[in-house]
């Protein structure tokens, strides 16, 4: 058995996830389990008959106990914890009636948010057949994120039960967002309109985060839920978007004998079904947890050791080559990698059993980590030559602002992760500086959203 720390570690990043508990309460929670164990020790019990029979004990978090050994089915938890029987099944029942009663709902949220975007599509007068994209209003591009996440937070805030407080923080959040970008004298063709529009969709949800926690947004445990579900919510919004996709793609087949006008039929569907599927995916995360949960791991094996091998190769031929010249779009490419690695490896993280020990896949992560802090360096000094060059635009304001952020990240989890690597740290501290790092990435998105629209006079 792991060590006693490491055991309760993991317990605690467990019940952290529960959406009736929050940071004060796992800490009660876990002041009692330790107390529990103390009192075994002094009974003459071992570290692990203490654990064990003390989470027997704990009667306040009975249910996620059950649901902790249904996960864990090689470990006495199972023999001391998990009771087949009636209360079983009826802990069984209970999540079959949750489903069943949350899809409905789901579906209403979905259609609610379709409707949103179809109306503003009819609003700003884009054309339902073969018209000119370029006559569609900027401010629809703009405003999109704003027409679907309120919704998304929403139904977090109605499943969640938010209190008052969270609730209006949040509206305001939103409605100050939506103020904001609409009220700013943007110039014709403006820079940083079009920064604005790629940014508030990262900042809107980061409110949706807060609503999805429940409001617990100090407590570790739910921000790195925050972050596995996240992760599970980008699997199951690809997987609609690709199925969409080919439904869309063999029904215009199939009506193309009809003379059925093909551009009105996207025009209706597309944008119905890709803001509807942002509520459905949430929804599948819900409820088929465990299935997407058992994706997690498989995913990260898989892709992981290919972006490490990738970075590497990339990183050497930037080195070989000297720092050159990045041009916009390059830097443009290297930033979106950037984040999808950190991502994925947020993501590895998340999906992680905490006591276990430093395998192959947590080197090979440290190596994606490393890979992606040289490059960040090397955009960076590319970077800086350029803005004494051509002085500052709103774009290299942003990009540099990025990097800067991600520089911080991954040296921090670099560090961390090669202490741990080496014995002298814990997956626990790694995990801390990431969720602890959370609001930095949601501050800065806000920053470019709200302040450098008129730092650089909206051109």
């Amino acid at each position: 058995m792991a060590s006693l720390e490491q055991e309760i570690a993991e317990w605690r990043s467990f019940v952290g996830r529960g959406a009736a508990v929050d940071g004060h309460d796992v800490e009660e929670l876990e002041a009692h389990l330790r107390d529990q164990i103390d009192e075994l020790h002094a009974a003459g019990l071992d570290d692990e008959e203490a654990f064990l029979v003390a989470v027997k004990r704990m009667g306040r978090v009975d249910e996620l106990s059950h649901e902790f050994a249904r996960e864990h089915r090689g470990r006495l938890w199972k023999q001391l914890v998990l009771a087949e029987g009636p209360g079983a099944d009826a802990g069984r029942d209970d999540e079959a009636a949750t489903a069943s009663r949350a899809w409905p709902e789901a579906v209403a949220f979905a259609v609610a948010a379709a409707v949103v975007v179809q109306i503003a599509r009819l609003v700003a007068g884009v054309p339902q057949g073969a018209g000119d994209e370029g006559d569609t209003p900027t401010w629809l591009f703009r405003n999109l994120s704003l027409f679907v996440l309120p919704v998304l937070a929403a139904w977090f805030a109605r499943r969640r039960a938010l209190s008052h407080r969270v609730t209006v923080a949040s509206a305001g959040a939103f409605a100050a967002a939506a103020v904001l970008v609409n009220v700013y004298p943007y110039d014709q063709e403006s820079t940083t309109e079009v920064l604005v529009a790629t940014h508030l969709p990262v900042a809107l949800w980061f409110v949706v985060l807060v609503a999805y926690v429940g409001g617990a947004v100090g407590s570790h445990e739910r921000r790195m839920g925050a972050v596995r579900f996240t992760g599970e919510w980008c699997i199951y919004y690809v997987l609609i978007a690709l199925g969409g996709g080919v439904l869309m793609g063999l029904t215009l087949a199939v009506l193309e004998p009809t003379g059925a006008d093909p551009d009105t039929l996207v025009a209706w569907v597309l944008p119905s079904g890709a803001a509807g599927a942002v509520v459905i995916a949430a929804w599948l995360v819900e409820s088929k947890q465990r299935v997407v949960e058992n994706m997690a791991p498989v995913l990260t094996l898989l892709f992981t050791p290919l972006f490490a091998l990738m970075l590497v190769v990339a990183a050497g031929a930037y080195l070989l080559d000297g720092v050159g010249d990045f041009d916009r779009e390059l830097v443009g490419v290297l930033d979106a990698l950037m984040v999808v690695v950190l991502g994925l490896v947020l993501y590895g993280l998340s999906a992680r059993e905490p006591s276990s020990r430093p395998g192959w896949m947590d080197r090979i992560q440290l190596v994606a980590v490393g890979a992606t802090l040289v490059l960040d360096v090397l955009v960076l000094a590319s970077m800086a030559g350029r803005i004494g060059d051509l002085g500052f635009t709103a774009n290299r304001a942003a990009a540099l602002g990025l990097n800067l952020v991600l520089l911080v990240n991954l040296a921090g989890a670099a560090w961390r992760s090669a202490r741990f690597l080496r014995g002298h740290g814990t997956i626990h501290r790694l995990e801390r500086w990431q969720t602890a790092y959370l609001p930095v990435f949601a501050a800065w998105a806000w920053v470019v959203v709200v302040v450098l629209p008129p730092a650089f006079a909206f051109s």
